[in-house]
C-alpha cells in the first residue's frame, strides 16, 4: 500500500525524523485558513500517489494566504497522470540550501535490503541512475544488523554527503531505519532530504516522503488500516478485498478466474495474445481464488467479475491440484446457481489436473447455458476472445 506524502511525513515525525509538515486541505478555503495559522511563505502540493507533481504544475509556493488558496484552487481536480488531485498538503515554506536524496527498499532482485543515497537530491532519481549512476549510492543492508548511527554515516559517507551535515544526517537515517523496519515498509524514500536555513531546531529536514507498506504485514499493524484511501479505492477491488479475494482490475473485457499466481499471469498473456486477432480484446483482472475453489469461493470470484460492466466473456482456467477438479466443477455449478439471474455472461471452463474427466463430466452433465468446456488453455482463450468480441460487435 503507497501512502500520501503527509501520512509518510507523519510516520516519519512518529519516528523521531525531522520533517517540515504542515496540514491537508480539501477546499481552497481550508488552505487559505492553514497558511494563516503557519505564517509566512508555504509550499502548497498535490496530493497524489505518482511523482512529477511539480513538472505538472502540482505544487506551488504561495506568499499569503490569499496565494494559498488561489494555489489550492488550481491544484484541486487536476490530473496528474491519471490520478486525479481530491487533497493538498499545505507546508511550511523552507529556505533550502541544498538537496539530498535517501532511501531503504526492498531488494527483490538480490533478496535484502537496500540503502541508496545521494548528494543530488530533488531530481527524480530514475533520471540520476540513468544520467550519472556514480552519483547514486547502492549499499547492501544485512535485515540482522540494520542500521544504526555508525553504520548510516558510511552509507552517507560513500554518498558523498558533505561533512558538516553527516552527523546529524546519519542520526536522521537511522530513525529513518526505525520507520522501514517498525512499519513493515517494503519503501521509505525522502527526496528531497534538505539543509535549510534559518529558524530554530534541526537543519537537515525530511521535506517530502514515500512510503510503501507491505499488506502482508497488515495482521500485525492494525493502523494501517486508517491509513487506507477508500475514497479511491476501486469499488470492486474493495469489494474482492472484504472477501479476500486477490483481485485486481485491469483495462479489458475478458474476465480471468485461475487458482495460483503463475497460471493466472500466464492466462492474462494467452488471452492478451488471442484477442489481438479478435477485435483487440485484453483481460479485464487477475483474480487468483488460490489453492481452494470451493462453491462460495467461486460465487464470490464469478460475483465480482460479473459485477464489472466491461467484462464481455469470463475464461475460468483451473489446474486440480489439492483441490481436485471435480470439486471445482461442482463449485462453479453451484456458484452459478447461487448466482442465478445475476449471471449473465458467458464462461470458458478449462479444467486439468487431478480427476479432470470426472470435473468435465459433471459440468457436462449440468449442461449450463452460459458453460462453455475448453480442452487446452490456448482454445479456452481464443473462445473467450471471441465471445468478448462478438458481444462488443452486437452491442
Amino acid at each position: 500500500m503507497d501512502l500520501f506524502e503527509y501520512q509518510a511525513k507523519q510516520l516519519f515525525a512518529a519516528h523521531g525524523v525531522p520533517v517540515g509538515l504542515g496540514e491537508v486541505a480539501d477546499t481552497p478555503e481550508q488552505a487559505r485558513e492553514i497558511a494563516e495559522r503557519i505564517g509566512g511563505v508555504v509550499v502548497v502540493k498535490a496530493q497524489v500517489k505518482t511523482g512529477g507533481r511539480g513538472k505538472a504544475g502540482g505544487v506551488k509556493v504561495a506568499k499569503t494566504p490569499a496565494e494559498a488558496a488561489e494555489a489550492a484552487r488550481a491544484i484541486l481536480g487536476m490530473d496528474i497522470k491519471g490520478h486525479t488531485v481530491h487533497r493538498v498538503l499545505v507546508d511550511p515554506g523552507a529556505q533550502i540550501e541544498e538537496e539530498y536524496y535517501f532511501s531503504f527498499l526492498l531488494d527483490r532482485s538480490n533478496r535484502t535490503f537496500l540503502a541508496m543515497a545521494s548528494a543530488e537530491g530533488g531530481m527524480e532519481i530514475e533520471q540520476l541512475a540513468v544520467e550519472r549512476p556514480d552519483a547514486l549510492a547502492k549499499v547492501p543492508v544485512d535485515a540482522t544488523e540494520g542500521v544504526d548511527v555508525a553504520k548510516a554515516r558510511e552509507i552517507l559517507t560513500q554518498a558523498n554527503f558533505p561533512a558538516d551535515v553527516l552527523d546529524e544526517s546519519a542520526e536522521l537515517v537511522a530513525k529513518l531505519w526505525d520507520v522501514f523496519v517498525q512499519q513493515d515498509a517494503t519503501l521509505v524514500e525522502i527526496n528531497p532530504l534538505a539543509r535549510v536555513s534559518g529558524g530554530s531546531g534541526a537543519t537537515v529536514l525530511a521535506l517530502d516522503g514515500k512510503v510503501s507498506l507491505d499488506e502482508n504485514a497488515d495482521f500485525r499493524q492494525a493502523g494501517n488500516a486508517d491509513l487506507e484511501d477508500v475514497a479511491a479505492a476501486d469499488p470492486l477491488e474493495a469489494k474482492a478485498k472484504e472477501k479476500h479475494l486477490n483481485y485486481v482490475k485491469l483495462d479489458g473485457e475478458v474476465g480471468i478466474i485461475g487458482n495460483g499466481a503463475g497460471l493466472v499471469m500466464s492466462t492474462l498473456d494467452v488471452v492478451a495474445y488471442a484477442g489481438e486477432s479478435r477485435g483487440g480484446v485484453k483481460p479485464a483482472n487477475f483474480l487468483d481464488i488460490g489453492g481452494g475453489a470451493s462453491a462460495e469461493v467461486m460465487a464470490n470470484g464469478l460475483d465480482i467479475i460479473l459485477g464489472d460492466p466491461a467484462v464481455k466473456s469470463v475464461f475460468v482456467n483451473v489446474f486440480g491440484g489439492i483441490t481436485s477438479c471435480d470439486a471445482v466443477a461442482n463449485g462453479i455449478v453451484t456458484a452459478l446457481g447461487m448466482l442465478g439471474a445475476a449471471a449473465t455472461k458467458p464462461l470458458v471452463v478449462r479444467l486439468d489436473g487431478n480427476n479432470v474427466e470426472e470435473g468435465r463430466r459433471i459440468l457436462t452433465e449440468a449442461a449450463h447455458p452460459l458453460v462453455t468446456l475448453a480442452d487446452t488453455m490456448d482454445d479456452g482463450a481464443a473462445k473467450a476472445a471471441q465471445l468478448a468480441s462478438d458481444a462488443i460487435q452486437g452491442a
